[in-house]
């Protein structure tokens, strides 16, 4: 595949006019309050179930926390046993930990495929996405009870009419609660909690630490869910072609379809996030083209004051598609947030 998008001198200072609703604050703040209101006290809403997995220096806990609506929501804790141990006993340093969203189709899998953040020494909470985990990996545990109207196979189009009706509010908000768990954990230090993700999970974290506080840092790879408008333009690759199906036969939505997205776009949210920020973009991706990524990143806490190129990096991988760094990312992140 080659270069199809704008010229990497171009993409580094690109800075797209967005749709950003004059009530975005006040929807987000609305939408977090009746979730945190919904879900209860967190010390007794939050579940921990022990999982014996035969590892020796991991524990790992089923986790079952309230979501939107306070609707549960399933995760993996994984942790160095020791560290663990010395948790329940009242003992021992604070874990920082590593909040992990996922990619699209995909659900949490199975313990022993997330060992890597644990082994590293901290505590990993590897979310479920719900309504997903049955197109790759190993599945998923946590179903969307939310109906929807008129839509196209997929998720992006589910609610698609109205943003308090929308898919991507309900993940979104599982996200933000997902935080507010961890930091609930005895053995959690709540004030070193970081967001991670590939690919629709990159996009979930950015939205993530646009509205969830006190955050240390952000790690989006390849990020989905960012610039709607200029996605659809440039790709027809899925997911965003679902917005292109569903248009192409809601032939005069176009104004309510976007007015809708500009509640859920990463690179409106990411504006608001005061953490830093290591982004990962590969130029030949065309299911996340590079420009989308840079709206996000560019634009990267600028409307909570940060000062330009504060605080973020961004990784290029040139000669790359849709998978980006993969396995190369882990060494390059861990080492970027020990720094934190």
């Amino acid at each position: 595949m080659p270069l199809f998008d704008l010229p990497l001198a171009e993409l580094e200072t690109y800075a797209p006019a967005l749709d950003e609703p004059a009530d975005l604050d006040a929807f987000w703040a609305r939408t977090l309050a009746e979730s945190r209101k919904a879900g209860g006290d967190l010390a007794r809403s939050v579940r921990l179930e022990r999982v014996e997995t035969g590892l020796d220096l991991v524990v790992v806990d089923d986790v079952t926390f309230p979501g939107f609506a306070g609707q549960p929501v399933k995760a993996w804790l994984v942790r160095p046993a020791e560290a663990a141990r010395a948790a329940t006993a009242g003992d021992g340093a604070p874990l920082p930990a590593v909040v992990e969203f996922l990619g699209y189709g995909g659900g949490r899998g199975l313990p022993h495929e997330h060992l890597a953040w644990a082994n590293a020494g901290y505590a990993h909470l590897v979310v479920d996405t719900r309504g997903q985990g049955s197109q790759w990996g190993s599945g998923g545990g946590t179903p969307d009870p939310a109906g929807s109207g008129p839509a196209v196979p997929g998720v992006l189009t589910r609610g698609i009419e109205d943003p308090h009706d929308h898919y991507y509010r309900r993940v979104f908000t599982d996200g933000v609660r997902a935080v507010d768990a961890v930091r609930s954990v005895p053995g959690v230090d709540p004030e070193r909690v970081a967001v991670h993700g590939v690919s629709q999970g990159g996009g979930i974290a950015i939205a993530v630490a646009g509205l969830a506080d006190g955050l240390v840092a952000a790690l989006p790879d390849v990020p989905f869910l960012c610039h709607y408008r200029r996605a659809v333009e440039i790709t027809d690759r899925d997911p965003y072609r679902e917005l292109t199906r569903y248009l192409a036969v809601h032939r005069d939505a176009e104004e309510t379809v976007f007015r809708t997205l500009s509640y859920l776009d990463g690179a409106v949210l990411g504006r608001r996030a005061t953490a830093p920020a290591l982004f990962s973009v590969a130029l030949m991706d065309q299911v996340c083209p590079p420009s989308t990524v840079y709206a996000a990143y560019n634009g990267w806490g600028a409307a909570a004051g940060a000062a330009p190129g504060a605080e973020r990096a961004i990784d290029v991988y040139r000669y790359n598609e849709h998978e980006g760094g993969q396995g190369y990312r882990f060494a390059r992140q861990l080492a970027w947030l020990r720094d934190r």
